[in-house]
């Protein structure tokens, strides 16, 4: 795209551990090897996504890319994806790489007399995250979250933002020069993919949760005024008849937490009340987590890690506001 002047912000964070030692920060560059792309290329490629998530991609522009899961019948997620177009023939899916082939087979099977082709091209590109100093801005603007740009080969996203440092991703041909900024280490990035308060679907959480249940109404991950899709009268009726209980918060632990950890209230070992989604070391030490728990748990405040005496659970405020009910 011609044109373009690319500069750094100058929005990060930085976290201070109890002894004093300055951790890694949300600022520089990371490469992202946990996440790969499906392509979706053919005259409709465009509708045929369209019918399967819960994004609206039909009237999708070339300049914004969106927040999208891919449910089952039931409206369970089976994946989470940052979606955008590349061309009106062409949209990029970035997911989770430990589902990426699985959801590929799954999605592959609807294809059927629809002019479209899925394929992964993970292994064709080059993704990296980019936080506080090293995110670009675009012609002297801000560059928001949704927003979506092509240029030399590159494709920069905006995401939300984590601990006030904003982020994107930048998608590459392996050959292109790796983006200016610090270095910043996977481990760094994923805290603030937690941090954020957007959670990713990985192996451990398929078919765990509808959309709601982890605020994906609330952050632009679906589209009430689009047509059907697989789950799409689950998390409809869960939207505007007020059946939701659950929510995804973000939480600290001083212990270790993975995906999938089961949380329980302290009077009650026998049924869990929360299951973690996504956790990442918090570099001034202990680790976070976002969480999708029932709603009166959490109001009662007493959360335990794989039992109702295990480790204890502190709820951080979310980073963003809540949808009010539609």
């Amino acid at each position: 795209m011609e044109g373009i002047i690319i500069q750094r912000m100058n929005t990060m964070t930085t976290p201070t551990s109890a002894d004093g030692v300055q951790p890694e920060t949300l600022d520089g560059v990371a490469l992202l090897t946990h996440l790969g792309i499906i392509k979706v290329e053919g005259e409709d490629a465009a509708k045929f996504i369209h019918g399967q998530l819960t994004q609206d991609f039909s009237l999708l522009d070339l300049h914004t890319a969106r927040l999208a899961a891919f449910c089952s019948p039931k409206g369970r997620m089976l994946a989470s994806f940052i979606g955008f177009k590349r061309s009106n023939n062409e949209i990029w899916l970035i997911c989770s790489r430990d589902i990426l082939a699985p959801t590929l087979k799954r999605l592959s099977m609807f294809v059927m007399r629809a002019k479209a082709r899925l394929s992964d091209v993970t292994s064709e590109y080059v993704i990296y995250g980019l936080a506080g100093n090293a995110t670009k801005t675009i012609a002297g603007s801000a560059y928001p979250a949704g927003a979506k740009v092509d240029f030399d080969g590159c494709t920069l996203v905006g995401l939300h933002p984590a601990e006030s440092a904003p982020r994107q991703l930048w998608v590459a041909p392996p050959g292109e020069p790796m983006p200016a900024g610090a270095g910043l280490t996977l481990a760094g990035w994923l805290w603030g993919e937690v941090r954020s308060g957007v959670a990713t679907i990985t192996a451990p959480v398929v078919e765990a949760f509808v959309p709601q249940m982890l605020n994906y109404e609330s952050v632009g991950g679906v589209n009430f005024k689009k047509g059907c899709y697989p789950g799409q009268e689950v998390v409809a009726r869960s939207q505007f008849r007020g059946t939701l209980k659950r929510r995804a918060f973000v939480a600290h632990a001083d212990v270790e937490m993975v995906a999938g950890l089961e949380i329980f209230s302290a009077t009650d070992n026998d049924q869990p009340v929360a299951t973690a989604v996504q956790a990442a070391a918090n570099p001034c030490g202990g680790f976070d987590a976002i969480i999708s728990g029932q709603l009166s748990a959490i109001e009662d405040g007493s959360l335990h890690l794989g039992g109702s005496t295990g480790a204890k659970l502190q709820i951080l405020p979310l980073p963003y506001a809540l949808l009010d009910d539609i």
